[in-house]
């Protein structure tokens, strides 16, 4: 990172981990990733938690709730944390230039958890908000909240293995519960 790239602000984003009864976490295939990718191809981990942009004037969480529900359909769900820190991660000088047209150099997340207590069939990541939100994935799973730093893209790892820590207590109890 160059830098003027070191003087853009982080983007402020929230980013949720949504549990089921079982201690799992909901993750999304991101849309528009071909099903296989050469294991070398940092896209080839196109898994990932919901997330997404606070707006302007929005709290963290209620912009959790809003980002987990245009992205998931979910709305039934019960608040188990916030994580105590906010957590950063720098984006690639590509990203930065393209995609975000140089206004951000990473984004900086604020981490709520979340236990479903909804059926399956309310996750609709096809047409989240039944078609009132596009698609920004293109399947979805249950996985181990410990699996989840080697789904993701390289560079929001070390935020994931953050996420890990912040939440394997209530991963490790909910198993608990459910065995």
């Amino acid at each position: 990172m160059n830098s003027s790239e070191n003087l853009l602000p982080y983007r402020p984003n929230v980013g949720i981990a949504l549990f089921n009864r079982s201690g799992k976490v909901w993750v999304g295939r991101r849309a528009g990733m071909p099903e296989t990718l050469p294991e070398e191809d940092d896209m080839s981990f196109a898994w990932q938690m919901p997330q997404g942009g606070i707006d302007d004037g929005e709290d963290p969480l209620p912009a959790a709730k809003r980002e987990l529900f245009e992205e998931t359909g979910v709305s039934s769900i019960e608040m188990l944390a916030e994580a105590p820190d906010w957590f950063t991660y720098e984006l690639a000088p590509d990203i930065i230039k393209k995609g975000w047209r140089s206004k951000y150099r990473g984004q900086r997340q604020k981490w709520f958890a979340f236990l479903f207590t909804g059926d399956e069939t309310e996750i609709n990541v096809l047409t989240p908000g039944g078609g009132a939100f596009e698609a920004e994935f293109s399947d979805w799973r249950w996985a181990d909240l410990e699996e989840t730093p080697d789904l993701i893209v390289p560079f929001k790892r070390e935020v994931y293995e953050q996420v890990v820590d912040a939440f394997c207590g209530i991963s490790d109890n909910l198993k608990l519960d459910a065995g």
